[in-house]
């Protein structure tokens, strides 16, 4: 009998060892999101979309013949909490994080550039961290704040025949980390372009207004920037209304979704405008194809309504950025994957557009940004139209104060 229970725990040993071996065979993606507070009206939509795509391509082998696997976990968009699962999926063998949270992805950054793993910071966190050279895990591919208010600035000022001096502009933001972050550069634009700046901060959480935009209106602007979201959209066109504001001068952020049009009213937020990093529309070839073979297949992640949200498609733009990158640190780098093959793998991205989806996307060791490409749409009352092509503007300024800061960070480690 005891040799019996010894041959069991054997075979039960090498049924362990079996699974861990089967579990580090898949490419782990970790997905700290805040699912339950701050953040729920984007972040179902992108997980959604990161495991759809997954299923797609797990359907045709993966990622040169390994699956992937996407573990999603709650943070409730408090630092802590991302701290937590950091080091809990750390141990499951996860390399690469993303957290969409401006306050938990600079509460964890120590943490990977201590430990040498991947944070993917696509839209979110510290505009400084494009630079790779100081920031060497981090990677903010895509536009970040600092870029995107760049590129707003400079599109008002094609509306003003090149001339920013005098022209008003107001910057309405919630007083809280995402809401602050572009600030440095909006006032080194200012002080180069000569316009007429004023910083409208608003009480978190944002739903009371009423105060703020009395003061836009004395302050009479000829343009709005605008960095809320969710319901803040919705509050913030009712108060424009009610100071008769004209929606024609409001540029917002990206974080503006179909949702918040149809609660703001669709004929209502006509000729709003949005800073855009991502086509939006299921015409894509993509979204067409996870249609037909995903949710065709009824293996889809969520609710199939979801994919007529744009933060579905920034969630699938965000996750062919880094599934091309593992391609790459695959076939460059073989396996076993590890930090330092993936870092080189993304850095080698060269025009990525994921057959057009997104802005081309360029990566270096030097720039972990790939561009900082936007464009402008406008609502026209029943579709966006693009009020320009893929650009990125003040390119020199932007990089100037990202290396005053990266240097900083550099130094102190803040």
């Amino acid at each position: 009998m005891k040799q019996r229970a010894l041959s069991i725990l054997a075979g039960l040993a090498l049924l362990a060892g079996s699974g861990a071996a089967q579990a580090q065979d898949t490419i782990k993606f970790g997905l700290c999101y805040d699912l339950s507070k701050a953040y729920t009206f984007v972040t179902p939509q992108i997980a959604q979309a990161a495991k759809d795509y997954a299923t797609l391509l797990n359907a045709k082998g993966g990622i040169e013949g390994k699956q992937i696997e996407i573990v999603v976990q709650d943070h409730g968009n408090e630092p802590q909490r991302g701290i937590e699962c950091y080091e809990k999926l750390k141990r499951e063998g996860v390399m690469m994080f993303d957290y969409l949270s401006t306050p938990v992805s600079r509460a964890v950054l120590p943490r990977h550039m201590q430990d040498g793993n991947i944070m993917l910071q696509s839209f979110v966190g510290r505009g400084d961290a494009v630079d790779g050279e100081v920031f060497k895990w981090i990677f903010p591919i895509g536009p970040t704040y600092w870029g995107q208010m760049a590129n707003d600035v400079a599109w008002i000022k094609t509306q003003h025949k090149g001339n920013l001096k005098g022209v008003k502009i107001g910057f309405i933001y919630p007083d809280y980390a995402f809401g602050q972050e572009p600030i440095p550069v909006l006032k080194t634009l200012a002080a180069k372009e000569g316009f007429d700046l004023q910083l409208f901060p608003n009480p978190m959480p944002g739903r009371d207004q009423a105060a703020v935009w009395t003061q836009i209106r004395r302050f009479d602007p000829d343009w709005v920037i605008s960095w809320n979201l969710s319901a803040m959209h919705v509050v913030a066109a009712k108060e424009m209304k009610r100071n008769g504001i004209p929606m024609s001068k409001l540029i917002t952020v990206n974080w503006l979704n179909e949702v918040d049009l149809r609660n703001i009213g669709l004929e209502d937020a006509k000729g709003l405008k949005r800073g855009t990093n991502v086509v939006g529309g299921k015409d894509h070839p993509l979204m067409q194809q996870i249609v037909k073979e995903v949710y065709g297949a009824n293996k889809g992640a969520g609710d199939i309504k979801h994919l007529d949200d744009i933060y579905y498609n920034t969630g699938l733009a965000m996750y062919s950025v880094m599934f091309e990158g593992v391609k790459a640190a695959m076939k460059k780098g073989g396996w076993p994957l590890t930090p330092a093959k993936i870092k080189a793998g993304l850095e080698s991205l060269k025009d990525f557009d994921a057959n057009g989806f997104i802005a081309p996307v360029t990566v270096t060791a030097k720039d972990h940004g790939g561009g900082g490409k936007t464009r402008i749409d406008m609502w026209d009352g029943s579709k966006w139209v693009p009020q320009s092509d893929w650009f990125n503007a003040y390119t020199d300024e932007v990089d100037k104060v990202v290396k005053e800061q990266s240097s900083e960070f550099a130094k102190t480690g803040k």
